[in-house]
């Protein structure tokens, strides 16, 4: 299912792949908005899920690819990229400035390396044996998830949204 989000900023929308989940939502009720304009918390994590499932996209392939795009301008010059390379390095970074330490922990053994929640806990010396300990880490995966979407979305001057990250850069001057 699609949902397009209307945006203030200059990009006048985006297209988020949500899940079956979003529909069940008990704040938006499967609308991904809220009272006075706010995004829902659901459509930040399926920001972030579509951002990751493009990260992991391109962390499978076997060779690199390189493309050559045209520049915006008059001149029009090209240039050579690997965006796979270059989006994975992006997603990296952006989610290194925006996380807290632990926060950064969490995601870098269960998102990147794939641990699972109670291997993170010992790496992390968190509590991992009742079930409320699950919960208290998933709750922290949720906000993990919830602020890497917002910001992947709304990054200036180009959000890491896939659909709009690999569009070439003259069909991005013209957004």
């Amino acid at each position: 299912m699609f949902l397009l989000l209307k945006e203030a900023h200059r990009y006048a929308s985006i297209m988020i792949i949500l899940d079956n989940e979003v529909n069940k939502c008990a704040l938006c009720k499967g609308t991904g908005s809220l009272s006075r304009g706010r995004v829902c918390r659901c459509v930040e994590r399926a920001a972030f899920r579509a951002c990751f499932q493009r990260f992991r996209e391109c962390s499978v392939k076997s060779y690199p690819t390189i493309s050559l795009e045209r520049l915006a301008g008059p001149t029009g010059r090209m240039s050579y990229g690997r965006k796979g390379e270059e989006y994975q390095a992006d997603f990296i970074l952006v989610a290194r400035r925006v996380l807290s330490p632990l926060e950064h922990r969490i995601f870098r053994f269960h998102y990147l390396l794939g641990l699972e929640w109670k291997l993170c806990c010992q790496h992390l010396g968190l509590p991992c044996v009742n079930k409320g300990d699950s919960t208290n880490f998933f709750h922290k995966c949720d906000n993990i998830e919830r602020k890497l979407g917002h910001v992947f979305r709304t990054l200036e001057p180009y959000p890491l949204m896939p659909d709009q990250y690999f569009q070439s850069p003259e069909r991005r001057a013209v957004a």
